[in-house]
């Protein structure tokens, strides 16, 4: 089965007085690429996370959020009452002693600007706290998963109806090979009649180099090595896990076999059925970007 590189999950739990939320979106890429957002007291884990991630996604580019929101606790962030009410204290005593007025306005105001008025607890990380999180992570990972699996599904389809697409353009082009040769014969024999009466022909020779020409322009070869390039790909596709880099080698091949049949054509029909299968394939080689 398929999946794509695309995807999004997210996923939250509450663990004391705080509602921990992940969020995880990924892109396509050539390798993975982690862009990690977490909240300061999460980041001694940021490498045990990095490889959770990996070993579950594997390739893409990935966006991953882990924060908090207050879920309606006590705050962690006091006012320092011993250092507000020194502050009071020295503050109307100077301004005895040097005969000036006190603040007129709003004294908490005046005092909470004042240094280590404010403390904030500094929060750590505990074990059951860190459970909570690593099944959070998954549960939003096994989202995006079931995501990519969805789009995967519907790129396998894609791929199958452009693979039949190409299948059936390639046996057109039997209908006109026969005609393609007997035309080139044709033609290079109504050239030679035209310089036959001034310029000796040894015949023999000429039917020599004629079929050596024609052979040439044969395309049996291609054909079959673009049918098996075909089967491949539908075998490739059922079969292997995270095929997205091998399935983007096979259609390179492929590419190289259609353009070969173009190459070699010389035939109106036959280079309008090659265009209809380049088509087919660029749509094909945008899509592989986004598979695994």
């Amino acid at each position: 089965m398929l999946l794509s590189m695309t995807g999004y999950g997210k996923a939250s739990c509450e663990y004391s007085n705080k509602k921990i939320t992940v969020e995880v979106k990924s892109l396509n890429s050539k390798q993975i690429d982690i862009s990690m957002r977490i909240a300061n007291v999460y980041r001694e884990k940021d490498i045990e996370l990095r490889n959770l991630i990996t070993q579950k996604l594997e390739r893409g580019k990935v966006d991953f959020s882990l924060y908090i929101e207050d879920a309606g606790g006590q705050t962690t962030t006091t006012i320092n009452r011993t250092v507000v009410a020194d502050y009071y204290r020295q503050i109307t005593e100077i301004a005895a002693e040097l005969g000036i007025s006190e603040p007129t306005t709003n004294w908490m105001e005046v005092l909470l600007r004042l240094p280590d008025t404010v403390k904030t607890e500094t929060a750590t990380l505990d074990e059951e706290e860190w459970e909570y999180i690593q099944t959070t992570v998954n549960q939003a990972l096994d989202q995006l998963i079931a995501f990519r699996t969805q789009e995967g599904c519907a790129l396998e389809k894609i791929f199958k109806q452009k693979i039949d697409r190409i299948g059936e353009l390639l046996t057109q082009i039997d209908q006109y090979e026969g005609e393609r040769l007997t035309k080139i014969r044709q033609r290079l024999e109504e050239n030679l009649q035209q310089i036959e009466n001034k310029i000796a022909i040894d015949r023999n020779r000429l039917e020599q180099e004629m079929i050596f020409y024609i052979e040439k322009l044969d395309v049996n070869e291609e054909k079959v090595r673009l049918r098996n390039h075909l089967n491949y790909f539908m075998e490739t596709m059922a079969k292997e896990h995270a095929p997205g880099k091998k399935l983007g080698f096979i259609a390179q091949e492929m590419g190289r076999e259609i353009n070969t049949l173009g190459s070699k054509s010389n035939h109106s029909e036959m280079q309008k059925v090659v265009v209809e299968m380049k088509d087919e394939l660029e749509q094909i080689k945008e899509q592989v970007l986004n598979v695994l």
